[in-house]
């Protein structure tokens, strides 16, 4: 019975640390979605032991950003016919 007791109260903390984590105000949505976009162009998710791979990965997601941006121009002028 102390067992289940203790089962259960660990994972009330983790349910209320979680959501904690999830409502907290200083973490908008905003604020939350800059922070992921940071981590993923600085490339965190890269091994960090190896540098070619860190900074191949950071420059192949900047190149994939900058077309991002040139297929949008294009196809807006596309579109309004300049």
């Amino acid at each position: 019975m102390a067992d289940h007791r203790r089962r259960s109260d660990e994972e009330s903390r983790r349910i209320l640390d979680r959501v904690a984590k999830e409502s907290d105000p200083s973490g908008s949505f905003a604020m939350r979605a800059t922070r992921k976009v940071q981590k993923h162009m600085r490339a965190d998710d890269a091994d960090q032991d190896d540098a070619i791979e860190v900074w191949g990965t950071r420059i192949g997601r900047v190149i994939g950003v900058i077309l991002l941006f040139v297929l949008a121009g294009w196809l807006i002028s596309f579109f309004l016919g300049r």
